[in-house]
């Protein structure tokens, strides 16, 4: 089971574009050499194998310096989501939006929804009707209307409410903090404040990544 840390932890990877594959490879690595061990004590948090991560993404991105027909390669669509799945997310995420709003006062927040649902309208009708799938270009999409509503969030929250939440999420950091990287500790405390904050306001996350 994976906790809202670890949840954070592997958005921080795909906000700064690691590869699933690579950090797959580096996961299965980090638990081989666990394996390997005579004296083990339980992985109870997926930063146990943050370190590996961090060395094989660094390794990679080191090998593709110059690379372009490789990199022309990773631009093509390889989708892992069947078509039907998307739809039914984007049908789903719509009706929680539309619910969302409906039930929102007029506000800076209720704008964002409303115009969050323009689009995702919008985004799911091209989806259906275009020849080929390019979920590449829908996760961008989908991505930039979460960032939507994350700064639409942000706005609408009431000063006592951010900093509850601000002192729950640092709070539940700080044990990991000497386990991280600076720049990678920071990225997962943004993600986990952020999934909190919308779980306050009941706004699903619309990325194929929560699919």
């Amino acid at each position: 089971m994976l906790s809202p840390i670890d949840w954070a932890l592997i958005e921080s990877w795909k906000e700064r574009g690691v590869p699933l594959h690579v950090a797959l490879r580096a996961i299965e690595h980090a638990f081989d050499s666990y394996d390997a061990k005579k004296h083990k004590r339980t992985v109870k948090t997926l930063l146990y194998c943050q370190e590996e991560v961090e060395a094989q993404y660094a390794e990679w991105v080191e090998s593709r310096v110059g690379s372009r027909d490789e990199m022309a390669a990773d631009a093509e669509d390889e989708s892992h989501f069947s078509r039907a799945a998307v739809i039914a997310h984007l049908g789903r995420s719509i009706g929680e939006l539309t619910s969302l709003r409906d039930a929102q006062p007029a506000n800076d927040l209720s704008e964002a929804l409303a115009r969050a649902l323009n689009l995702l309208v919008a985004i799911k009708d091209e989806y259906e009707n275009a020849a080929r799938s390019d979920t590449r270009k829908l996760e961008e999409s989908l991505t930039g209307i979460d960032r939507l509503l994350d700064d639409a969030i942000q706005t609408a929250v009431d000063e006592g409410t951010m900093g509850r939440i601000q002192d729950e999420v640092s709070e539940q950091i700080k044990p990991y903090k000497r386990h991280m990287e600076k720049p990678v500790f920071e990225q997962t405390q943004n993600n986990l404040l952020r999934k909190r904050l919308r779980e306050h306001f009941g706004v699903p996350r619309l990325s194929l990544f929560y699919l």
